[in-house]
């Protein structure tokens, strides 16, 4: 199962980044428990979550120290989410198998390749274009945060058909090239070999009958889903009728 979601610390390291609210409130508390009871029912056996970590085992050693006092003060999905529903399956570790590029290998993101194409050849419109849906999907959730339970929310940023949880921006790019220079089919290239990295590293450590839960950047969800519904003795659980269970009862009268 994978469950994608927006960076709740507001960490800024994407192309398009929101402004999230505290999600250390009582009433984000809350609505961070419906989404972790409901969660729960999934039964994982493991939590993997976007951090790098050495193999074999890919142990984040930050989670031995979890205790729930930390929701108080940590802002970040991988201890809002990730931890929390680890703590409560009574899991004794969660892995770490994002995917960064080392010293002289290659960018897995390359953009300032294809915004220096797209600004010498008179692209820059074909550019902004492809980024244009999801900027405008990060300024509707801005604007809707306030009155949107978090489960609500992220049942969007799970539905391959939006800005969000497609990829529909990246394929944009592949415009941007000439058959000499592909900047857009390159970008698109890497892309996929970090998430195919990622994926590798969860098959490194899974064992037969375990359930998984992967929490990770909304952007990855698209790529994390294909591997899992397509590699073989693995399979793809859907997270929105668990997201949708938690909305509701959270929407439901007190």
């Amino acid at each position: 199962m994978v469950l994608g979601s927006y960076h709740f610390g507001n960490p800024g390291r994407d192309k398009v980044n929101a402004h999230v609210d505290d999600v250390t409130t009582p009433q984000r508390q809350r609505e961070l428990e419906a989404l972790a009871d409901a969660i729960a029912a999934f039964k994982p056996t493991r939590v993997m979550v976007e951090a790098q970590r050495p193999g074999p085992t890919y142990d984040v050693m930050d989670f031995a120290t979890f205790t729930p006092s930390l929701l108080k003060t940590g802002r970040d999905e991988r201890i809002q989410i990730s931890y929390r529903i680890a703590e409560r399956a009574g899991l004794r570790s969660v892995q770490g198998i994002d995917e960064q590029p080392d010293k002289g290998e290659p960018d897995y993101f390359p953009i300032s390749r294809v915004e220096a194409y797209a600004k010498a050849h008179g692209q820059k419109a074909c550019l902004d274009a492809a980024f244009a849906t999801v900027q405008a999907s990060a300024k509707k959730f801005e604007a809707e945060q306030a009155t949107t339970s978090i489960p609500r929310t992220l049942i969007r940023y799970n539905d391959p058909s939006t800005p969000m949880g497609g990829q529909d921006s990246y394929y944009s790019l592949l415009r941007l090239g000439d058959g000499n220079e592909q900047p857009g089919a390159d970008l698109n290239a890497m892309w996929y070999l970090r998430n195919d990295k990622i994926f590798a590293k969860l098959i490194n450590v899974a064992k037969p009958g375990d359930r998984v839960l992967v929490v990770y950047g909304a952007g990855h969800g698209y790529w994390l889903r294909h591997f899992a519904s397509t590699t073989p003795g693995y399979s793809s659980i859907d997270v929105r009728p668990y997201l949708e269970k938690a909305a509701s009862k959270l929407a439901a009268p007190r």
